[in-house]
């Protein structure tokens, strides 16, 4: 990895990776590590490859959600920074729930976590992340309420503050297309936004994770629209970013988004398969990698995500130091 050039992955073992710049101007990393959670910090994207983790959370021996930390995010709400997460007691789906931890200081990778407690969704879930809208804040989860068929949805709520819901749940993206129930499950998960031209675009991944065609669907709303208005919501017809089977992509999905270190440049981090579910090389203890890769946006006004890059292919560096 040079100054002027990267090629991914940036993590060879990092799945559902969350990036955020912070106005310290620091990125910050977090990963699916499973029994803990770590946090890597650089001044550049790149750099990141090279922090060293810390771990800031690692959860109560055999409590109800000390098992399967997936998926954390790092948000800074109201000025003061909390993590959301997704744990359960070691058993199925319906033990699942979004927790939440509260930084007690200014630094994520030094002060004291606390454990402020679980969501109140009102369905088992996973992948809370978090919406400040006009003086409001929302939750958009991935929820296993959704019927007939098994699998999960995108669900979202008021807060009341940032670690309880008030109100309804209601259902914004379910799973009913060929694309989003491939590899045995319907699945809609790991809600992200994007904001631009006057919406607001939300993110999401679609079918099970093992499959190759895991992939990214989008849903969008105006900005001046209810949030809470599923009727308002215009679902894509299709995946808007997935695999590439000539450049060696598959499963891309579980992503986030942020800017290049001079704010002129967006990009996506994602993690992804460099192997087919059908390869022999692909076994079942195979890693997700963390990738990302700019994006442009198109005449209409929706993101362009374009086309998930080798990882043999050199990549300029994002922009700005």
């Amino acid at each position: 990895m040079s100054e002027s050039k990267f090629k991914n992955p940036i993590f060879p073992d990092g799945a559902d990776p969350w990036m955020l710049k912070h106005k310290d101007s620091n990125y910050y990393l977090t990963v699916t590590r499973g029994d803990r959670i770590q946090l890597w910090r650089s001044r550049s994207m790149t750099g990141l490859a090279k922090a060293a983790p810390v771990t800031v959370w690692t959860p109560e021996p055999n409590g109800p959600y000390s098992y399967n930390l997936w998926a954390p995010e790092l948000h800074y709400i109201e000025d003061r920074w909390y993590m959301y997460y997704t744990a359960n007691d070691g058993g199925g789906d319906d033990t699942r729930r979004v927790c939440v931890l509260q930084l007690e200081g200014e630094d994520p990778l030094k002060d004291k976590w606390i454990f402020k407690g679980v969501v109140n969704t009102a369905y088992a879930g996973l992948d809370g992340t978090v919406l400040s809208h006009k003086g409001e804040l929302y939750f958009f989860y991935s929820g296993y309420g959704y019927f007939p068929e098994y699998g999960s949805a995108i669900y979202a709520a008021k807060m009341e503050n940032p670690w309880t819901l008030t109100g309804q749940n209601v259902l914004i993206s379910a799973p009913t297309e060929a694309w989003e129930k491939q590899g045995g499950m319907a699945i809609n998960e790991g809600p992200v936004f994007l904001r631009r031209n006057g919406k607001i675009f939300l993110v999401f991944s679609a079918s099970a994770t093992w499959s190759d065609d895991y992939c990214l669907g989008m849903t969008s709303i105006s900005e001046n629209a209810d949030l809470l208005d599923s009727a308002a919501w215009e679902k894509h017809p299709g995946p808007v970013f997935g695999k590439n089977v000539e450049q060696g992509v598959y499963a891309p999905g579980h992503n986030s988004f942020t800017v290049s270190p001079d704010g002129s440049e967006d990009w996506i981090i994602y993690h992804a398969y460099s192997y087919s579910e059908m390869d022999m090389n692909r076994s079942e203890g195979s890693k997700r990698s963390t990738r990302m890769q700019r994006f442009g946006w198109q005449v209409d006004g929706t993101p362009d995500f374009g086309d998930a890059i080798s990882t043999n292919q050199w990549i300029p560096s994002p922009s700005g130091k």
